[in-house]
């Protein structure tokens, strides 16, 4: 059966008014909104911005947090038949002036003051920038720009036209079909300008509810919405699915107060990239370094038997009836309290997509107890391509095709997709549409991959980034970055790394410590240090991250196929990767084109074997000031080893 999000919505409220859609915690306290009264809501928004001028296939630009005005905003624009464009709120202003242009937006909705000012510094070169309308009032009081007004003042008056007028909005529902545009999301720009990835209703609430099919979700489901609404991931998880099941979306106080609202929402369904997964990780090892003797010998011994069992037990297979005994034990005296502390005591369902997650990070959450799954997908596919089902979730693989998804692979070992969630096209580039989208329907994703003999897509890295190592006694071996860099953020004490390699003899990484893990191990070990890039370049933290490494290379060794890609030598950069210095995309990606270009001369003083190497770089502070920082930076040598062979 074909229909849109506002006609899901309008089911909803006709079918349980006053069951809640959408929780926001204000003041510290959880405010609910009824299904009943957020479709109040929306007539209210949509009478208001048509009569602003807002009309079928025109764009409405959204910035800001998950807050269910927001989102009742983009159910408005959806009832009209225009088309909602969420970017995200921590990009700077100059990333706006793009999408803007590029969308011929004329309207905008935004969170609070610091998007209302973004939008104002760069409206001289956007023309066609109207009305802008914002949520929260605090700090506005006093602005008087043309165009500008609280959210209020659009509800307030759609409200008396909504009055005059009781038939319309139903039949500008109506009047919106399946095929039309739903929405359009900006790609992360990792090569250039980014592009408008254009999907109709019928993809999304497709994809949306074949995803909810494969994992039996119902109304009764509680997501905490937090990541970037712009990513498309969160944008399916919080609006599609919540709008194809019905479940309850609650939106946190603010970034700060995330793992305090985790806990006390308890989410049955849970979504995060891997950095998030990370961090949750590296908070807990911080905790556990600063506890007591008896306490961490606790932790380790329970760790280990959760490493050797646990993975079992979440997939069904039989275990030793000792080691049950003692996973029950482990249960009541850490995994149970770990789950609770990290907010997931509920979960049921644990999804991780994005990137890559490491194999041991992977194994960590999934040995105390937490059903934590890969997904594939993509902005152009509407996400759900490959799902891992209960009890068959592997670190190295991303799942079997869901259902209405065909997977092919090229020769090149390019896969490639055809699905029912397809995007329509990029926004006003026919050029790229037909770069990834064939004739007959298939898509190429750009990554590179295999299917197994069970049936379940192994992706390697990014088809382009997959290389080889040219010379020396690993000629010829594969070399995949990714793989290698997930494998080094696993320990707490790494935050990011790039690693470098592709037609060349041997590998070598740059290295970002996590400034909060080896400050607290600085700290512990009585080492002064005056910021990151003083305590970056420690000597004790070199060392302490050349372990990292050569843990990993002994890992990589027992890898047939990845074994060349060991580590030879590394550097600790002076300063974090950051997307607002163009290093990193708003999602968290690297920009290997542009660290390659920035930081060149790491890269040549790495290969030619230098001990050191000086360097001054441009940075962004976050109060909007220009500065630079320089260092000179150490470069060490690790320690390889031979490659594991396998029995004939």
């Amino acid at each position: 059966m074909t229909t849109t999000f506002p006609r899901l919505m309008l089911e909803h409220a006709r079918q349980r008014p006053d069951a809640a859609a959408l929780r926001e915690k204000e003041y510290g306290i959880w405010q609910a909104t009824s299904w009943a009264e957020l479709a109040e809501l929306v007539k209210a928004l949509a009478h208001g911005l048509h009569q602003a001028g807002l009309r079928h296939g025109q764009h409405l630009v959204v910035v800001g947090e998950n807050r269910p005005r927001l989102s009742a905003v983009m159910l408005a624009a959806q009832s009209l038949g225009a088309i909602p464009v969420p970017l995200y709120q921590d990009a700077v202003a100059a990333e706006f002036i793009f999408p803007l242009s590029n969308a011929e937006v004329a309207y905008a909705v935004v969170e609070d003051q610091e998007q209302v000012d973004k939008l104002l510094e760069i409206r001289e070169q956007l023309p066609l920038l109207q009305h802008i309308w914002f949520d929260d009032p605090r700090g506005l009081r006093n602005y008087d720009e043309p165009g500008l007004s609280p959210l209020d003042a659009l509800i307030a008056a759609g409200r008396v036209e909504a009055a005059a007028h009781p038939q319309l909005f139903n039949q500008w529902i109506e009047a919106v079909k399946d095929s039309d545009t739903a929405a359009m999301f900006f790609t992360s720009g990792t090569t250039g300008n980014p592009k408008g990835v254009i999907h109709t209703h019928a993809t999304l609430i497709d994809r949306a509810q074949a995803g909810a099919r494969f994992d039996k979700l119902t109304s009764s489901e509680e997501v905490l919405a937090y990541l970037p609404p712009a990513w498309i991931g969160q944008n399916v998880f919080s609006y599609a699915q919540w709008l194809a099941c019905g479940y309850v979306v609650n939106c946190p106080e603010s970034a700060s107060t995330v793992s305090i609202d985790l806990k006390e929402i308890g989410p049955s369904y849970y979504f995060a990239p891997p950095r998030v997964f990370e961090g949750l990780l590296t908070t807990v090892m911080i905790r556990m370094e600063d506890a007591s003797a008896p306490k961490r010998w606790l932790f380790k011994r329970c760790m280990t038997l959760a490493n050797r069992v646990g993975p079992a037990l979440m997939d069904g297979l039989p275990v030793a009836a000792l080691d049950k005994l003692k996973y029950a034990l482990g249960n009541l005296l850490i995994y149970g309290p770990l789950r609770n502390t990290l907010g997931f005591s509920r979960v049921r369902v644990a999804y991780t997509a994005g990137e890559a997650i490491g194999p041991d990070l992977f194994s960590f959450y999934r040995s105390i107890g937490i059903n934590l799954k890969q997904l594939y997908g993509s902005t152009e596919t509407a996400v759900f391509v490959c799902l891992q089902p209960d009890n068959e979730a592997r670190s190295d693989t991303v799942g079997v095709p869901i259902e209405g998804v065909e997977i092919k692979l090229l020769d090149s070992g390019e896969i490639l997709v055809r699905s029912p969630g397809l995007l329509k096209g990029y926004y006003k580039n026919d050029a790229a549409t037909a770069e990834v989208l064939t004739a007959d329907g298939w898509y190429h994703t750009g990554d590179a991959g295999f299917l197994d003999a069970s049936g379940h897509l192994k992706i390697i890295d990014r088809a382009k980034d997959v290389g080889r190592i040219v010379g020396g006694t690993n000629d010829g071996a594969m070399f995949a970055p990714k793989y290698v860099e997930n494998k080094l953020k696993f320990f707490s004490h790494i935050k990011e790394a790039v690693a470098f390699g592709d037609r060349r003899e041997k590998v070598c990484a740059f290295i970002n410590i996590d400034f909060d893990a080896v400050g607290n191990w600085a700290e512990r070990h009585n080492l002064p240090y005056a910021g990151y890039n003083d305590l970056a370049q420690k000597p004790e933290v070199y060392e302490l991250i050349r372990e990292c490494v050569e843990k990993v290379n002994a890992d990589l060794a027992q890898d047939e196929l990845l074994a060349g890609s060991q580590i030879t030598r590394f550097l600790v950069l002076h300063k974090e990767l950051d997307a607002d210095d163009g290093e990193l995309t708003r999602t968290r990606k690297v920009r290997r084109g542009a660290i390659a270009e920035k930081y060149a001369v790491l890269i040549d003083a790495l290969y030619e074997g230098k001990s050191s190497q000086f360097i001054e770089t441009a940075v962004k502070f976050e109060d909007g000031r220009s500065g630079s920082v320089s260092a000179d930076l150490k470069i060490v040598d690790t320690k390889t080893f031979a490659p594991a062979r396998r029995a004939a």
